[in-house]
């Protein structure tokens, strides 16, 4: 059996997602969860790219204890030596360099001639090993690269100390079958093949990330990047769920093993959805909601007589519950507790006192307490604390067929309270034309979305907006309440915030 290693840039390629912005405290939350589902390296961002992006990648580097973190660098000392920095507290660190291969990219983006390229790679990846034991080198776009000049750029990088090569199908260009090739010319040419560690990072423009990772493993690599819920540019990234449990359920084809806790991918692909505002399409592969679900008459029969006949993966496996949560408005803290550290939740004494609070409120007004309101219990406690403004007060004043008006109440965090009203041809038009007065904000709603949380009368509303301001900036908010207008409320005020707040990263061009 070979061991394959998962390498996660949820944190970073996965945040290159338009409209998908998460904070410091979100990444850390998605960092630890990643641990748990025993992921072998967090990629946790771009120190360079921002001071943010730093403290990041630095709180990152702090909390995780039981796998590798890197950061990513250009071929550039500058970037090099603040991903130190950033990282000189991780137990385990690592560095990702890259730097394009590909004429097109040489040519237009890097203006720069093969030789220097080379020289590049020699210099810095040299550079770079002096201060990290593990020192990744990505040529980007290595899928429309010459072929010799690829593997010219590979062996310099390794000759000057890289220890982990990847190759980035970066415009998801390549197939299976191309791939594959790749990876065997690679180990036909470069002599240290089988001494290092080869890895494959594959976006999805033509839907074949997941079947191109398994194709450069079955041909070598011993590591696969990826995100979960395939989140990325463009169409995305390699689904590491799909390809951890392809490996799984066929073990017999691909004869490796992982260190993935399979049964916690549930719990964060539900973390990763709910914190990015991109929601699970039901029909995406291991955790979509239709994924063990069955329609057709003659499915059903053959999955009541065994599940085997339609289920080549359990809902178990992968941390699907079918059962509702067995709590309600008697249930205690302790229960409560227990409940929380087996659904994949930290929570400090303070952070208990408050969520179960949330948690009494929540059960008063349900019939029934499921584990999905709990996760957006936790969701909308750490969204709000967050913010810089709360939702105190909200009026609406409907009249059908006619203008709609709001009053709105917010408390700044200084504890100053402002509070306006607005007119608009819906209520929540209104409602908004309101939040903008009291921020003193021109911006564009160019998202808005609704879902109910549970099924039923009762279920709790999940609003996601996504706005831009003047700079063509997006930001993503949250709102979750039983009033849909209040949900969709505090999640433009989130937006609203975050656009105040949030200082606009400086763009690099990045390995993708």
């Amino acid at each position: 059996m070979k061991k394959i290693q998962f390498f996660d840039t949820t944190l970073r390629d996965g945040e290159q997602t338009p409209g998908v912005n998460f904070d410091v405290k979100e990444k850390i939350q998605i960092a630890l969860q990643l641990e748990k589902l025993g992921i072998d390296v967090i990629e946790a961002g771009f120190p360079i790219s921002s001071p943010g992006d730093f403290e990041c990648v630095r709180a990152i580097a702090k909390a995780i204890k039981h796998c590798s973190v890197t950061g990513l660098a250009r071929c550039v000392e500058g970037d090099i030596d603040r991903a130190e920095e950033a990282l000189k507290e991780a137990v385990s660190p690592q560095i990702h360099i890259f730097l394009a291969t590909s004429d097109v990219h040489m040519e237009y983006k890097l203006k720069m001639s093969r030789a220097e390229v080379l020289a590049s790679i020699k210099h810095h990846i040299h550079y770079a090993r002096q201060k990290f034991d593990i020192v990744q080198f990505s040529p980007e776009d290595a899928t429309r690269s010459d072929r010799a000049f690829l593997i010219e750029a590979v062996q310099t990088a390794i000759d000057a100390g890289a220890t982990v090569i990847n190759i980035p199908d970066t415009v998801g260009y390549t197939n299976p079958t191309e791939f594959g090739q790749l990876f065997q010319d690679l180990r036909r040419e470069i002599k240290q093949f089988d001494d290092i560690i080869f890895a494959s990072h594959c976006h999805d423009d033509l839907g074949m990330a997941t079947a191109n990772a398994l194709a450069a493993i079955e041909n070598g690599a011993r590591r696969v990047e990826g995100t979960i819920n395939g989140i990325g540019e463009r169409a995305g990234n390699t689904a590491l769920e799909e390809v951890a449990v392809a490996l799984h359920i066929r073990k017999d084809f691909y004869q490796a093993e992982t260190n993935i806790v399979l049964n916690q991918f549930k719990n964060s692909s539900d973390l990763i959805s709910r914190l990015s505002g991109m929601p699970v399409p039901r029909n995406k592969a291991v955790i979509g909601g239709n994924a063990y679900a069955h329609e057709s008459g003659i499915h059903q029969d053959g999955v009541l007589k065994n599940p085997d006949t339609y289920e080549i993966i359990t809902p178990a496996l992968v941390g699907v519950d079918k059962n509702s949560l067995p709590l309600g408005k008697l249930s205690g803290k302790h229960a409560f507790h227990t409940r929380m550290e087996e659904m994949g939740y930290t929570l400090s004494e303070q952070e208990l006192k408050d969520t179960f609070k949330r948690f009494k409120q929540l059960a008063d007004a349900k019939k029934e307490v499921t584990e999905e309101d709990l996760h957006a219990l936790i969701l909308g406690q750490s969204s709000e604390s967050t913010d810089d403004f709360e939702l105190k007060h909200l009026q609406v004043q409907y009249v059908s067929g006619g203008v709609q008006g709001a009053i709105v109440r917010i408390e700044e965090r200084d504890g100053a309270l402002i509070e306006d009203a607005a007119t608009g041809s819906g209520s929540i038009e209104a409602i908004y034309n309101t939040i903008n007065r009291l921020m003193k904000q021109d911006i564009e709603l160019i998202d808005y979305r609704i879902q109910a949380i549970t099924a039923g009368q009762d279920a709790q509303a999940e609003v996601h907006v996504v706005i831009k301001d003047s700079n063509e900036t997006e930001f993503h908010g949250i709102g979750i309440d039983f009033d849909v207008l209040t949900a969709s409320a505090k999640a433009y005020l989130q937006a609203s915030g975050k656009s105040k707040s949030t200082t606009k990263q400086v763009d690099f061009e990045e390995v993708k």
